[in-house]
């Protein structure tokens, strides 16, 4: 399943994707707030990323993971991914990483904005999540912007680097008022 914006294509990542996000995962700006740590070989990476490519076999698919390529030249900016509840709450989570050299272009904010509407009009979820370290400011105002709420802070919940950090939850609901 592939996704457009205006600006952006994210297609399910393979095997192939794995120097790319690699790259991507060994950045010490990308790894600031990531709770992977960055990983000693491309094996590492694959093995991040088996889960959300095997996943892609299963009939009731739980995880999708995109590779996320600018529309005009196919250039690899980043990933992002979202994860299905598999209950009566009918949730999904999303995430995004994108190159630092992209940072600053609205292209996370455009990345959101695609996943949540696709989490709404294809995967017909009734509430989309995303979670954010709260000194991760970036990130935070690209979940504002895509109309996201802050519910609340979860305390010392992320472990980055050895060190326990909070996180601030946010969520959008189908009926929320949204300009997308």
């Amino acid at each position: 399943m592939n996704l457009t914006s205006a600006r952006l294509v994210l297609v399910e990542v393979s095997w192939y994707d794995i120097p790319d996000i690699h790259r991507l995962h060994s950045l010490p700006e990308v790894d600031e707030y990531n709770t992977i740590g960055i990983p000693e070989s491309e094996d590492d990476t694959r093995d991040v990323i088996r889960p959300w490519i095997e996943d892609q076999k299963n009939e009731r698919r739980s995880k999708y993971l995109w590779k996320i390529l600018k529309n005009c030249s196919g250039e690899f900016i980043g990933i992002a991914g979202m994860s299905m509840s598999s209950d009566k709450f009918i949730s999904g989570e999303i995430f995004y990483k994108l190159l630092p050299s992209h940072w600053g272009n609205g292209y996370a904010t455009e990345t959101a904005i695609t996943l949540i509407k696709a989490g709404f009009e294809s995967f017909h979820l009734h509430r989309i999540e995303a979670g954010v370290a709260t000194e991760n400011i970036r990130s935070v105002r690209v979940l504002e912007k895509a109309a996201m709420t802050r519910e609340g802070r979860r305390r010392k919940i992320l472990p980055i680097r050895g060190e326990w950090r909070d996180n601030y939850h946010y969520a959008i609901l189908e009926d929320d008022p949204r300009d997308y």
